[in-house]
């Protein structure tokens, strides 16, 4: 086992509890349309490490150099990049012609962020790699906030303070009571207030009817049960 010093971050996307449903179809169609936008938003930073896909979030890490400085801009980069990304695959979503649940409702899902920047442990389980460490688990804890927006990017202290400077907008802070590890600081900023992103421009029929065909086809595993649903995997 190897430890190093790491930049996380977590994309997650909420409103997925809800969005999910009970209905078979509108349960396979949301599976297809999510893991579309999770695709998407990965493929977004390349600059980061995929370490897991959680459910409905996205844990990547990028390895730290020689000092911390630039960790606060290379993570604000690759937030608004990963935003632009699922907004833009949100839309594509919504314009098929599928009238389930699973389709229509994908308009209401937003994405919010949280990094940490500290020290992780590299493990091999089953020929992948994983990050633990109490980092690890602090990040994951960030989760759960009182941030009362609800598309934001929200930096720990530790890694706040790097580059505060460089955080554009209104920053705020809070100070989550995080279990098992106590009262930290924190700072987060509205997304909107990172980047304007152009329209997405609307899809053509071509285009709408093979996204309708790709959930009806990807999901039709999912309608048999011979694919499960991920779910949301626990907090570490």
């Amino acid at each position: 086992m190897t430890t190093e010093r790491a930049t996380l971050l977590i994309a997650d996307i909420g409103g997925y509890t809800d969005y999910m449903g009970s209905h078979r179809m509108t349960l396979a169609h949301a599976e297809v349309n999510t893991a579309r936008m999770l695709d998407r938003m990965v493929d977004a930073a390349p600059g980061f490490e995929l370490v897991e896909i959680e459910g409905d979030a996205a844990f990547l890490s990028r390895r730290v150099g020689t000092s911390d400085d630039g960790a606060v801009g290379e993570i604000l980069g690759a937030a608004v990049a990963m935003h632009r990304a699922f907004h833009h695959e949100r839309e594509y979503v919504v314009a098929n012609l599928c009238p389930c649940g699973g389709c229509r409702q994908a308009r209401d899902l937003k994405l919010k962020f949280v990094a940490h920047v500290g020290d992780v442990a590299s493990q091999a389980i089953r020929g992948r790699r994983k990050l633990v460490g109490i980092d690890v688990i602090l990040a994951h804890r960030l989760l759960k906030n009182t941030v009362p927006i609800p598309e934001y990017v929200l930096l720990s202290e530790d890694l706040y303070r790097t580059g505060e400077a460089s955080v554009p907008g209104d920053v705020r802070e809070i100070t989550p009571d995080l279990e098992g590890i106590g009262e930290i600081r924190a700072f987060f900023v509205d997304v909107a207030d990172l980047d304007d992103p152009p329209p997405v421009p609307p899809a053509s029929w071509s285009a709408r009817l093979g996204s309708t065909f790709r959930a009806v086809g990807e999901g039709l595993p999912y309608m048999l049960g011979l694919k499960q649903s991920r779910g949301r995997a626990p907090s570490s």
